[in-house]
C-alpha cells in the first residue's frame, strides 16, 4: 500500500506544482477607440491579459463600452487603486469606476467649466482630486470622496496638461502645452500653486529657444524620495527634458535643461514614470518608439541614459509588473500619423529588449489610449 500512497501523493504533488505557464495571467485595463479610418466609431474599455507565459496572452476578458463620441483619453487609479477615472477630450464627462465592486460598473460625472478634460493627480488622503482642462485654461478641484466638482482654478498660461502634487510643500505643477485642435501657439512654460489655496504663484519658461519656443512642456512628475523635491518636466515639441528643483529656504523652484532626446536620434517624450525607489527614471518617446531608461541615483540634474527599448510608434504610456521585470508599453498618440502604432509592448527589463507585441486592438481597427494593470497586478497609481 506504501507505493499507492507514494503515486497518489507524487499526483498530488505534480498537480499542484503544474508550470505556473497553466495558471499565470496578467490583467491589464486598456481604454481604445476606433482608428480614424474606420467607418463606425466605438470607444469603450478592455480587460486584457499581458502576461506572455499565459494561456490567454492577448485576449480581452472583458469589454466596456464607452460613448462614441466621448474620446476617452487617460486612465488614473486613486491613491489606495479603490477607483479608476477615465478622462475625455470630447466631452466634459469624467468617468469613474468602483473598483472594489465586480463586474465594474461606470458612473459619468459631468464637469462643467471644463473643455477637454486631461491629466490627473490625488492628495494622499483620497479625498480631492486636481483635473486639468485643456480647453479651458482651468484646474478643477474636486472631492474624491463624492466626485464631484468643488471649485475651479483659473490659469495664467493656456492648455493646461501634466499636473503633479507634492503635499510635502504644498505645491502643485502645471505644464502648457498644445492647443487641442492644433491651432495656435504651443506653450512653453510651467505654472506654480500654492496647493492649500489655490494661489497661483509663479510661472517659469522651460526652454532655452527664444520666445515663442513652440516647446510644449507635457507632463511634469515629481521625483519620488528627492531630497530637495525635484520635478521632471519634458517637452513633446522640443525633445528636452527639464528639471524643476526646490529651494527650501527661498521656497521657489529653479529649472534646467537635463537632457536632449535628439541626441539619440528620438523624439516627442511623452510619458515619465520611476522606479519606486527613485532610482531609475523612464520615459517614452514617440518618436520612432522607444522606451527610455535612465539612472538617476546619484544625480538626478545629471541623468545618465542606460538604455533605449525600441517598441513601437507613438510609445506613450507605460506600467510595470509587480516584480519589475516587465514593462507593458502602449503605443498611440490621440490616433496621429506616425504616432498610432496601435500596440502594447511587452518589454523584458532584464534583457533590455521587447519579447512580444499584443496587436489585439490594432488587428480590430482600434488604438489604445492608455494602459493601467489591475490592482492586483499593479505596483502603483500612475496611468
Amino acid at each position: 500500500m506504501k507505493w499507492m500512497k507514494l503515486i497518489l501523493l507524487s499526483s498530488f504533488l505534480a498537480w499542484f506544482t503544474l508550470p505556473l505557464t497553466l495558471h499565470a495571467e496578467m490583467l491589464a485595463m486598456v481604454n481604445y477607440e476606433s482608428k480614424p479610418e474606420q467607418v463606425i466609431r466605438k470607444e469603450g474599455i478592455a480587460i486584457i491579459d499581458v502576461d506572455h507565459n499565459s494561456a490567454n496572452f492577448g485576449k480581452i476578458l472583458m469589454d466596456i463600452p464607452l460613448p462614441h463620441n466621448l474620446v476617452n483619453h487617460h486612465i488614473y487609479y486613486n491613491r489606495d487603486m479603490s477607483k479608476v477615472y477615465v478622462t475625455a477630450l470630447g466631452l466634459s464627462t469624467l468617468h469613474v469606476i468602483d473598483m472594489t465592486r465586480f463586474p465594474y460598473r461606470l458612473k459619468a460625472v459631468d464637469i462643467p467649466n471644463c473643455n477637454v478634460l486631461e491629466d490627473a493627480t490625488f492628495t494622499s488622503d483620497n479625498k480631492t482630486w486636481y483635473l486639468t482642462c485643456m480647453g479651458s485654461q482651468n484646474i478643477i478641484v474636486g472631492d474624491a470622496v463624492t466626485d464631484r466638482p468643488i471649485k475651479s482654478i483659473s490659469l495664467p498660461e493656456p492648455y493646461p496638461h501634466g499636473i503633479s502634487l507634492n503635499e510635502n510643500i504644498d505645491r502643485i505643477m502645471v505644464t502648457s502645452t498644445d492647443p487641442p485642435d492644433g491651432k495656435g501657439q504651443p506653450g512653453e512654460t510651467v505654472t506654480v500653486i500654492e496647493a492649500s489655496t489655490g494661489q497661483i504663484l509663479s510661472t517659469h519658461k522651460v526652454s532655452n529657444k527664444a520666445s515663442p519656443s513652440g516647446e510644449a512642456p507635457v507632463e511634469v512628475i515629481f521625483v519620488p524620495h528627492s531630497n530637495p523635491p525635484m520635478a521632471y518636466i519634458d517637452n513633446i515639441y522640443g525633445g528636452t527634458l527639464w528639471l524643476a528643483i526646490w529651494d527650501p529656504i527661498k521656497e521657489v523652484f529653479s529649472f534646467q535643461q537635463t537632457f536632449d532626446f535628439a541626441s539619440i536620434g528620438s523624439s516627442i517624450p511623452l510619458n515619465v514614470s520611476f522606479s519606486e525607489k527613485g532610482d531609475r527614471l523612464y520615459v517614452t518617446t514617440g518618436i520612432p518608439g522607444h522606451l527610455n531608461i535612465f539612472d538617476i541615483s546619484k544625480d538626478p540634474r545629471n541623468p545618465k541614459l542606460l538604455k533605449s527599448i525600441k517598441t513601437a510608434e507613438g510609445a506613450h504610456h507605460v506600467v510595470f509588473s509587480l516584480d519589475k521585470r516587465y514593462a507593458f508599453v502602449q503605443n498611440n498618440l490621440l490616433n496621429l500619423p506616425g504616432l498610432s502604432d496601435g500596440s502594447i509592448s511587452v518589454v523584458d527589463l532584464e534583457q533590455g529588449k521587447r519579447i512580444a507585441s499584443i496587436d489585439t486592438l490594432k488587428n480590430q481597427g482600434l488604438n489604445p489610449n492608455c494602459i493601467i494593470l489591475l490592482p492586483e497586478w499593479s505596483s502603483g497609481h500612475s496611468h
